[in-house]
């Protein structure tokens, strides 16, 4: 085994492992993959004795709590198996063979002098080298960056090649985050660690961010998926040659391409058809982009219909089912029903005065009512149990507001095993980018979901009492889960007082 530093971006913390895992499930090498994540990274002391992490956390330039540090080390057993994560994982700028760190270049120096680091190192000295010399969270004062190089001149590497090298020799100096206005150079040499190493893979994946990005697109909307967080949910759906993926609010297709590009078959569905198609009545909208990325051929197909009402007739169809669904601040979610209290749906098409039933024009719109986030979350997660296959994932975004946020809150059920629950920060309010893995077999107890309209049928058992003179207030005790009555939530601004008075009400109906 061969240890390596992973160089994440300074976004998305949360999102790394989850992301780094995925991919190596892929391909196989999971469960040899031996992973140190930031928080428990030894540093040594000046006698060469790795610290504890009790000891770590005591150190004189401890990391700061608000800015997670960029880097983990894993044990991989090839090279090859860098160069795949670096070349799949949105989130890592590189991935380097870590020979030696320390807090100090004294000890630096001292540790890669003995004959385990030497003979890291030493096959490389007749290679055309150069150096690169960085920092985290600083600047360096003009010379040091040649102090540092001169510092290895011991190493007797033998040619310099700066514009076309056989190798990188990396150095960075990694320090806390300080906030405030200060010289650029204040503080310079009170690192927390430095590492040094060989550069093995630049993290190519992310130059697809530009590649997909939406406003480049030939057809997107204001509900578009950004780029990155496509690129991000398609890995951790674990996209790949061979898949089959589905998307239940497919709207302008962002998530399909994204697990196209990664070789997966993909299929879409909403409820609302104008989203795929677009204004142009002559080709579709999702498929132009398509065609743009060039992944047309790997599209399926896109059906209009509401996954309340879908056309599904087995389960265990989908290696993975990727989503994000309307929760109301861009666009509601909605499932066909009479919007109007007690009044259920004719079941009787409605004929339009050309004698043509309504339904079978184009531009037919069928009736619907909002679909509550929660309701929807809970009727996702049943759905993707019966829908894919054992071991497939559902990688989906939850809302949630932030100061009522419990894990209690995530819509689970039985045979479908929690993988990740990242967080995308906004403040009073975040997304939380579920995964999770079924772990039951396609047998005759996984059945598709109900669909019950909880929510409406609240409102209108609320109704019905309120005509009859009854009192509607429940006994209390309910927890509410925070992404539920979200869009109301987010349009008061998420004051408190008013959340509460929601939660009341929800809790009444």
């Amino acid at each position: 085994m061969v240890l390596y530093l992973v160089h994440f971006t300074q976004t998305h913390e949360s999102f790394r492992l989850p992301e780094l895992t995925s991919i190596a499930e892929i391909h196989g090498f999971r469960e040899t993959m031996k992973i140190t994540p930031p928080d428990e990274m030894p540093r040594n002391d000046r006698k060469g004795r790795k610290k504890t992490a009790d000891e770590d956390r005591s150190s004189s330039f401890p990391a700061s709590p608000d800015a997670p540090r960029p880097f983990i080390t894993v044990e991989l057993e090839s090279e090859d198996q860098a160069k795949i994560l670096a070349a799949r994982c949105v989130l890592i700028k590189a991935i380097y063979e870590l020979w030696a760190h320390a807090p100090t270049y004294e000890l630096l120096h001292e540790l890669n002098r003995q004959p385990a680091v030497e003979a890291l190192w030493k096959p490389y000295r007749s290679t055309p080298f150069k150096m690169h010399v960085t920092a985290i969270h600083h600047t360096f004062p003009a010379g040091r960056v040649n102090e540092v190089i001169r510092g290895f001149s011991y190493m007797d590497f033998e040619r310099v090649a700066m514009d076309d090298p056989g190798v990188v020799l990396w150095i960075c100096e990694e320090y806390e985050l300080r906030i405030g206005m200060r010289p650029k150079t204040e503080g310079d040499g009170e690192f927390i660690q430095v590492y040094f190493g060989r550069l093995v893979a630049d993290g190519t994946a992310r130059s697809l961010i530009a590649h997909f990005d939406v406003k480049k697109r030939a057809y997107f909307g204001t509900t578009s998926m950004e780029a990155e967080m496509s690129l991000i949910m398609a890995n951790q759906a674990r996209a790949a040659p061979g898949k089959l993926i589905y998307d239940p609010f497919v709207g302008t297709g962002s998530l399909l391409y994204t697990c196209a590009y990664f070789g997966a078959m993909v299929f879409g569905s909403d409820i609302d058809g104008r989203q795929m198609r677009g204004k142009d009545p002559t080709s579709l909208g999702v498929m132009r982009a398509a065609s743009q990325y060039n992944v047309a051929q790997r599209i399926l197909d896109c059906a209009t219909f509401d996954i309340t009402y879908n056309p599904w007739r087995t389960g265990g169809l989908f290696d993975a089912i990727i989503t994000d669904p309307p929760y109301g601040v861009r666009a509601g979610a909605k499932r066909i029903g009479s919007s109007i209290l007690g009044r259920p749906l004719n079941p009787e098409p409605r004929v339009l005065p050309n004698g043509v039933a309504a339904h079978t024009k184009p531009t037919y719109i069928p009736p619907t009512r909002p679909y509550e986030i929660s309701d929807l979350a809970n009727d996702l997660v049943e759905l993707a149990r019966w829908l894919l296959k054992p071991g497939g994932r559902l990688v989906f975004f939850l809302p949630t507001v932030t100061d009522d946020y419990s894990e209690v809150d995530l819509p689970l059920c039985e045979g479908m095993s929690l993988v990740a629950n990242s967080l995308q920060d906004f403040g009073k309010w975040g997304r939380r980018l579920i995964t999770l893995e079924k772990v039951v077999g396609n047998d005759a107890s996984v059945e598709p979901p109900s669909f019950v309209d909880h929510m409406w049928n609240r409102r209108e058992q609320q109704a019905l009492a309120e005509d009859n003179g009854k009192d509607t207030a429940s006994p209390g005790g309910h927890r509410v889960p925070a992404h539920r009555r979200f869009r109301d939530k987010y349009f008061m601004g998420f004051k408190r007082e008013e959340s509460n008075s929601l939660d009341a009400a929800t809790n009444a109906s």
